[in-house]
């Protein structure tokens, strides 16, 4: 977990309490929109329900209809109102629910989220967060269970970040919303109930920040969201067998920490990156690629990448099999030529 500070803001600081990864994402929004009167929140079921996975659970109540607000079946209006919103200086929070429901927003993001800045010359900025409850473990279904980051890594103009724990979904949610650009704000779903004790609010590190979770001298294993718990249980299991894993959550996908990340592979002379989504075209080709060209001449070995298969995402009975474990990740480093 990355280091936690008390947060400088006019929020008062509370006593610790034994948090779930939705409610730190529940209680950053709240900070938020009490520090800053410009900042809304809409979505699909956001209101009264509180979201399906109740990270909005309250909200409504407190600031009434006219901050928090629910909207249309139409995920397109909502990044297109967001948008208008942001032009006149507010600071929309705005929910996809599931990740795969994105997808009709994709030309609003894209075409206009992302450039809008660039296209203006700096003269408008859109401080939007998209929340995307995103990758699988949960027993969903394909439309429920996507990894979708690499599209967004793929776009110029937004930031792209994936917390993994309590402390982090609270700091950096609030960083995202005090941020003038737009950020794609990536929520492991499976990671909604896990808990940590916490004082807040709380600052963990800066958004663009990479944070290596565990030191190692063999390989680095390199992970982010999800993934980041099962890269945890790796390095616990490696430890086991004789091989000294190094862990890094990532945090943030774009932009990328070349910084902490090269030093930990110079270090070790191996990496393997752990994601759910496909292979082909993954994230994790980028981060390969990225490190391989920086960094050719510290390898001893090809990086690797231990993925979903490349085909949709199976149905619940199916899952366990698709989804990167410790004993697959540790199969996949004994591959190498150890010397």
């Amino acid at each position: 977990m990355s280091p936690q500070q008390t947060l400088e803001t006019g929020t008062a600081v509370r006593a610790p309490d034994n948090l779930t990864m939705a409610a730190a994402l529940n209680a950053a929004i709240r900070d938020a929109m009490v520090d800053d009167p410009t900042v809304v929140l809409f979505g699909e079921d956001v209101g009264p329900l509180g979201g399906v996975f109740r990270v909005t659970d309250g909200l409504y109540a407190e600031f009434g209809e006219t901050r928090v607000s629910d909207s249309p079946l139409a995920e397109a209006g909502i990044v297109g109102t967001a948008i208008g919103m942001a032009m006149y200086g507010l600071r929309p929070v705005v929910e996809m629910q599931f990740d795969a429901f994105s997808y009709p927003a994709f030309q609003q993001i894209v075409s206009h989220v992302a450039k809008m800045r660039n296209r203006t010359r700096g003269k408008i900025s859109l401080p939007i967060v998209i929340r995307i409850p995103y990758a699988g473990d949960i027993g969903g279904v394909e439309h429920h269970s996507d990894s979708s980051e690499a599209y967004w890594t793929a776009t110029p103009g937004l930031t792209v970040v994936s917390p993994s724990n309590p402390a982090d979904a609270y700091s950096m949610l609030r960083g995202a919303i005090a941020s003038d650009d737009p950020v794609i704000f990536m929520e492991p779903k499976s990671r909604y109930w896990n808990k940590a004790e916490l004082s807040l609010p709380v600052q963990t590190e800066p958004l663009n920040r990479a944070v290596v979770l565990r030191e190692g001298s063999d390989v680095t294993l390199i992970a982010y969201g999800p993934t980041v718990k099962t890269a945890l249980a790796t390095a616990e299991q490696g430890a086991a067998e004789g091989l000294s894993i190094e862990a890094i959550d990532l945090r943030t996908l774009s932009p990328f920490d070349d910084e902490t990340v090269g030093a930990s592979v110079r270090k070790t002379g191996r990496a393997a990156i752990v994601h759910e989504a496909a292979q082909f075209g993954g994230y994790g080709a980028e981060v390969a690629a990225r490190l391989t060209e920086r960094n050719f001449f510290y390898l001893a070995a090809p990086i690797l990448r231990i993925t979903g298969f490349d085909i949709p995402y199976p149905s619940p009975k199916l899952e366990e099999y698709f989804l990167p474990t410790p004993d697959r990740i540790l199969a996949a480093l004994s591959t190498w030529e150890w010397s």
